[in-house]
């Protein structure tokens, strides 16, 4: 390696004394020029100023053959190898300053450091530098780097190429891949500056150091589909590997990266997993820009040739002297044809100052002569092999080339002009995919949608079921004023009947959605179908409930008050059930109203593989404070639920078919119940399954509203049609009227208690009672035997004065000493001798014999054993009633020992 330099050196002598040797016979003005470039561009490298040679001596070559003015000036250029070190490159820079002539232009740069370290010192020097190899972007700065030219595009000139076929396949989403080295995180921050001008979005800017797979991962993620990469050749291999692994290649992807001239650049090294094929597979489609290092325009330019035939005589001279071949050497041919116009261009501007100045001894000045070629350098055009060369800012303005790989092979497709901001693309670029892939995947919102098939089939059923509660409505009407219709209370039946149909109507609201009507219809349902089905569901309820606390307030009437309650009043109850809904609904409504809400679900990719995603989405109807006003509607109806049961629960035992309906209630809270919990818990576990829902939540409805109706109105039905006039004429009935006749003409008689009074409680203490007089009889039977026995062995005869005229009734107590009886006087005995016959023993014991059996009776209708009417004195046998009288009597002395 040491002899190929030493050899190199010798060549880069032996030419510059030809160059030196040809300027001084040629009798031509001299133009020093300070060539400074590395003799390689990096350790172990190609000598590239051993490729670049062949080129500046044809430039040289070609010039000498101009017309005038050029080819009265030649061009001396004085080496200066930099090494690509910053301090032995300045110090070369300042020796060539010291030690050589005084020099025009700086010729050359390459290493960014060196040529950035020199760039900057160039205004204290009064010197203009053009370079014909450094791309660093950095060097744009032109406050920082005044007098640097380069006629090589910068790397920040591809950015308004990629911007533009960007624009031209609509892609308005892109993601950049930047390795955080060189100057790529600059280049990145000028494309990003230009990708907002032009209003591409940037959907996400990756950076990587050393493994990129983890950034290429987060692309994916972020689904950017057209990714612009930034990096050098030795990680272009591990972001293919990683491309490859995460299958971010083929029709669904664009990849936009350096372009690297370096054949087999995409070989796999030991850094990756990765063999050939699969390099080439995820690198298959993906293009490159870079700048035009050769015009392909058929164009002869300042030199009098075309490029094709330039490139021909470069390679017979590189072929001659034994060098490989630069892409840089067509900027360096053009870059000597820049400097010689200018110059040129200024020693023509001194030389006619010179002239015609009014000074004999003009002079100029450095500073002065250094700003005439800084303006000259400025206002350089003409078309060279590399195309037109033309500055902005010290900047060329170039043409950009696009390359494909298709099928392992650079191919171009295009280029971008500069300065006309013209893309064109010719025919040969394909991509893998049958299209230009999309910017990002194409998200098509799918709705959630309620299967129409569905919602016309359970509205048909709906449909069926209002036909039948339609039907029951008939029949309450039509036989409104039979009895057995009459004493079910026909008025809340048609209630119930309307709250049924309520509740079926709301199924066809919570079936609609966006896919039939608007978003503003939508969210005026979500309110119309709430209020709906909660009127129904009190208007059903509540009249039941409201019927049923008829029965109780009647049957449960402990103080047998006459009690009229008309239907007037349940509607009046079942009115004021409906004012709390409405108030609850009301402040629903103006404080949180319900709203229409969308949930949005994760992507799911098109089924057929296209780049398309589904975003599926469900609208909903909800507040803010959904929970709280569900809880408050849930635990009003639940308690009106729980009131029905206790009504139920207590008329249970009123056997009576048109009046109680509790039987029925029960069962159907029970079924509501049930249906409720059920379909709530499995509406609020499929609220992402529109169809599951609406089925649930229509089936829940449906049966509970038939179920409903069903019990209130089949019975009543099945009766009917059995037996119209046994429904009215029942001994229950009969019964029922009897017991209200007797209540409207007594309320005293303690004998209609036990018939009213049916519930088992009252029939319990009554028994009790019962049983507690059979006990006192029998005992006072057995006194009245005692007495009887006692009175037959009496020593004397008692008088017992008899009131006429006094309605006194004598009871059992009488007989045993209670009433007033008093002993006669012995003269008034002996003076009614009547009165001994009537009070003899004999006369005494029939007495008692009569008055102990009615006595007896008297007693039996109160305990139940006998009729009171059958147990009476006017229903007696004529010998009961001859001594009838006797039962006033008093007496006025009762013997000592009784």
């Amino acid at each position: 390696m040491e002899d190929r330099g030493s050899v190199g050196k010798v060549l880069l002598l032996v030419a510059f004394l030809e160059l030196v040797l040809t300027s001084l016979c040629s009798g031509r003005h001299p133009l020093p020029i300070l060539w400074i470039m590395p003799q390689t561009a990096e350790p172990g490298g190609s000598n590239l100023t051993e490729a670049l040679l062949p080129a500046v001596q044809l430039a040289l070559q070609h010039l000498s053959r101009q017309p005038a003015p050029l080819r009265n000036y030649q061009l001396q250029l004085h080496f200066a190898d930099t090494q690509c070190d910053n301090a032995k490159g300045l110090k070369a820079f300042y020796d060539a300053l010291f030690y050589g002539p005084k020099y025009f232009i700086v010729f050359g740069g390459l290493c960014p450091s060196v040529t950035s370290i020199i760039a900057e010192s160039l205004q204290g020097w009064n010197l203009v530098q053009l370079s014909f190899a450094a791309t660093t972007a950095s060097l744009a700065d032109k406050k920082k780097y005044p007098n640097f030219f380069r006629i090589i595009p910068s790397d920040n000139a591809v950015n308004p190429a990629l911007v533009k076929f960007l624009k031209r396949y609509g892609w308005n989403r892109v993601g950049t891949l930047t390795q955080e080295v060189q100057s790529f995180p600059v280049v990145q921050k000028d494309l990003i500056k230009q990708l907002e001008k032009a209003n591409i979005q940037i959907a996400l800017t990756e950076t990587f150091s050393q493994d990129p797979c983890e950034s290429i991962r987060n692309l994916k993620v972020n689904d950017v589909k057209i990714i612009i990469g930034q990096f050098d050749e030795l990680s272009a291999t591990k972001v293919l590997c990683c491309t490859y692994h995460l299958n971010m290649f083929g029709g669904r992807y664009q990849w936009l990266i350096p372009d690297w001239h370096q054949e087999s650049w995409w070989s796999p090294s030991g850094l990756v997993n990765c063999s050939s094929q699969s390099l080439l597979k995820a690198m298959e489609g993906s293009i490159s820009v870079d700048y035009e290092t050769l015009s392909a325009k058929q164009i002869r330019g300042v030199s009098g040739r075309s490029p094709q035939e330039y490139q021909r005589e470069y390679d017979k001279w590189r072929e001659e002297a034994g060098v490989e071949s630069s892409r840089l050497h067509g900027f360096a041919y053009d870059g000597i044809w820049t400097v010689a116009k200018t110059l040129t261009r200024v020693m023509e501007v001194v030389r006619h100052k010179e002239r015609y100045s009014i000074h004999q001894n003009f002079t100029i000045s450095q500073k002065e002569l250094g700003q005439m070629v800084f303006e000259a350098m400025n206002e350089t055009n003409f078309f060279g092999v590399t195309g037109q060369v033309l500055f902005k800012d010290g900047e060329r303005i170039g043409t950009m080339q696009f390359t494909q790989i298709q099928e392992g092979k650079k191919v171009k497709i295009g280029e971008y002009n500069s300065i006309t901001d013209v893309l064109e693309l010719n025919r040969k670029i394909r991509f893998p995919g049958t299209a230009p892939p999309r910017d990002q995947t194409l998200v098509r919102p799918q709705r959630k949608e309620i299967n129409v098939l569905l919602y016309c089939i359970l509205s048909s059923v709906t449909i069926l079921g209002m036909l039948m509660a339609s039907a029951f409505l008939i029949f309450n009407i039509k036989n409104r004023s039979h009895r057995f219709i009459k004493m079910s209370s026909p008025n809340m039946n048609n209630l119930i009947i309307l709250g049924g149909m309520l509740s079926y109507s709301s199924i066809f609201f919570f079936g609609l959605d966006g896919s039939f009507v608007s978003e503003e219809v939508f969210e005026t349902l979500c309110t119309v179908r709430t209020w709906i089905l909660t009127f129904g569901y009190t208007l059903a309820f509540g009249a039941m409930f409201a019927k049923t606390w008829r029965v109780h307030a009647i049957f449960k009437n402990v103080k047998l008050k006459k009690t009229a309650i008309r239907d007037l009043r349940l509607v009046a109850v079942v009115g004021g059930l409906l004012l709390i809904d409405l108030c609850i609904l009301i402040s629903w409504q103006a404080i949180d109203p319900l709203r229409r809400t969308v949930e949005v679900f994760s992507l799911e990719l098109d089924p057929l593989g296209e780049d398309i995603a589904l975003r599926p989405f469900l609208e909903h109807c909800e507040n803010t404070h959904m929970t709280t006003w569900l809880a408050i509607i849930y635990v009003y109806k639940g308690f009106l639920m729980l009131f029905g049961c206790f009504l139920a629960w207590e008329t249970r035992n009123v056997s009576i078919p048109a009046l109680n309906d509790s039987c029925y209630i029960g069962m159907s809270v029970y079924n509501v119940g049930i249906m409720c919990i059920i379909g709530a818990s499995v509406s609020y576990m499929t609220r992402d399954q529109p169809n599951v829902q609406f089925c649930v939540v229509a089936l829940v409805i449906f049966f509970s509203s038939t179920v409903t109706l069903c019990l209130v109105f089949v019975p009543k039905l099945i009766t009917m049609r059995r037996d119209p006039d046994s429904a009215t004429q029942s001994a229950w009935y009969q019964l029922t009227q009897g017991i209200k006749r007797d209540v409207e003409d007594t309320q005293r008689r303690s004998s209609i208690t036990s018939v009213v009074q049916t519930s088992s409680s009252r029939l319990y203490s009554l028994q009790t009672e019962n049983q507690g007089l059979r006990r006192r009889v029998m005992e006072l039977d057995s006194e009245l035997e005692v007495v009887a026995r006692q009175m037959q062995d009496l020593p004397q005869m008692f008088l017992c004065k008899e009131h006429f005229g006094e309605k006194t009734f004598t009871t059992h107590a009488g007989v045993l000493g209670r009433n007033k009886c008093r002993t006669l006087p012995q003269n008034s005995r002996t003076s009614r001798n009547g009165a001994k016959d009537i009070n003899s023993p004999e006369q005494l014991q029939r007495r008692l014999s009569l008055q102990l059996p009615i006595l007896h009776h008297a007693y039996l209708p109160s305990i139940g054993g006998v009729d009171a009417s059958s147990a009476s004195p006017s229903n007696s046998t004529s010998s009961l009633s001859k001594h009838a009288a006797m039962a006033t009597c008093s007496y006025s002395h009762v013997p000592t020992r009784l």
